[in-house]
């Protein structure tokens, strides 16, 4: 009840990301860990998320961006998707524990244009500083997604709300937006420490964006990729 409360508190009213607010475009090849999902609903209206690449096998995203068929685009390959692995505690229309891991239906090939990114471990627990989010979302309000990607600076603030849930939070005129959920918290040299999960919308220009806190699900990452590959 009280973790409901607490959510309640820090979201409402709460919005899956809405546009890339103070973004401008990557440099390209600058990010060769990002993925781009297209996610085919119950309704097979396409939707889309980001998400990113851990190894030639699997890439992570938010849990809230699960569908009955995911296609994921690294560059030029595409995979669809083997097995999706949210995590077991996540509900749906909920946040908490908003990650989940996606088993491709073969391996990518690493090169210079696409490549794994390095995960924070459950030893950082400094917050981190210097932060990059990116992503091919909404660059305007009820614009279309972007064809290019963009990325913003975001500042990681002290909350002891998001503390708690296993969350980092980011204020300000600057963050992620719709179709942007799953992409990266990239932080210090290029290490990915959290998933991009939903926005706080305070006013049109002010908000604050959540990122579920990848250093608190170091295990879980690892002992399910090992039982999924063990599974073959």
């Amino acid at each position: 009840v009280y973790i409901k409360c607490s959510l309640l508190r820090l979201m409402l009213p709460v919005g899956r990301t809405e546009k890339i607010i103070g973004g401008h475009e990557a440099e390209p090849h600058s990010r060769p860990y990002m993925a781009f999902i297209e996610k085919n609903l119950a309704n097979n209206e396409p939707s889309y998320c980001d998400g990113f690449l851990l190894n030639e096998d699997f890439v992570m995203t938010a849990a809230h961006c699960q569908a009955k068929f995911l296609h994921i685009f690294l560059h030029m390959f595409d995979r669809t998707v083997e097995k999706a692995f949210p995590h077991e505690n996540y509900k749906k229309n909920e946040f908490i524990d908003d990650i989940m891991l996606l088993k491709l239906s073969s391996k990518v090939v690493v090169n210079n244009f696409v490549k794994p990114i390095a995960l924070a471990n459950h030893d950082d627990v400094t917050l981190p500083t210097s932060c990059i989010v990116s992503g091919w979302g909404q660059t305007h309000s009820n614009g279309r997604i972007s064809d290019k990607l963009m990325e913003t600076n975001v500042t990681l603030t002290e909350n002891s709300i998001c503390t708690e849930l296993k969350l980092y939070c980011s204020n300000g005129t600057a963050g992620p937006g719709k179709g942007d959920s799953g992409g990266p918290l990239v932080c210090g040299h290029g290490t990915a420490y959290g998933v991009v999960s939903f926005m706080y919308q305070y006013s049109k220009d002010l908000s604050t964006v959540a990122y579920t806190k990848i250093p608190c699900y170091t295990d879980w990452i690892t002992s399910t990729m090992k039982k999924a590959l063990s599974k073959k």
